[in-house]
């Protein structure tokens, strides 16, 4: 659920209420009893949390190579030269 912003155009009096979407605007203002009570538009606040979120995956943050630990390289696979030929004269 949102909270809203209301004030008061009569006394003044600014509040933020939580209310479900579907809720009907308030109308009576609690500080001085007048049906003046105006609901604000205001900038939503939340924070997207988690992996997959622009804060914490595509920030614009580029890595350089440089800061990947280096792999080491393996030495190749030995291999057999030993041949089943034999001499049989």
């Amino acid at each position: 659920m949102p909270f809203y912003e209301y004030t008061c155009t009569d006394c003044g009096h600014k509040m933020e209420v939580l209310q479900k979407m579907s809720d009907q605007p308030l109308e009576q203002c609690p500080a001085c009893g007048q049906n003046t009570l105006k609901k604000l538009v205001s900038a939503s606040a939340f924070h997207l949390k988690g992996t997959g979120w622009y804060q914490t995956d595509f920030s614009g943050k580029k890595h350089k190579p440089s800061d990947k630990p280096e792999e080491k390289s393996s030495p190749p696979p030995a291999t057999s030269n030993t041949s089943s030929t034999s001499n049989n004269d």
